[in-house]
């Protein structure tokens, strides 16, 4: 699994997240997409790490601006897990 963190300017509100968020459903098969407008930032969990230029392009199409793309392994953490 692959946590990839979008660091977006312009949402402002409940509304501008959900935008992000389908933005990117609508270019990647991901496990979950969260977006906060108060943190600036868009968390991706997928099978494989995402394509950054189409991930960019379709964010930025909606009107917001992509201002750095990261990825990194994601291990879910378990209730119970040491």
């Amino acid at each position: 699994m692959i946590k990839t963190t979008i660091k977006v300017d312009g949402m402002m509100c409940g509304m501008c997240e959900a935008h992000v968020s389908d933005a990117v459903r609508a270019v990647i098969k991901a496990k979950k997409v969260s977006s906060s407008h108060s943190k600036g930032v868009t968390e991706i969990i997928s099978e494989e790490a995402p394509d950054s230029a189409s991930l960019k392009e379709a964010i930025e199409k909606s009107g917001y601006k992509v201002l750095d793309i990261k990825s990194e392994p994601y291990e879910k953490k378990g209730f119970f897990r040491r």
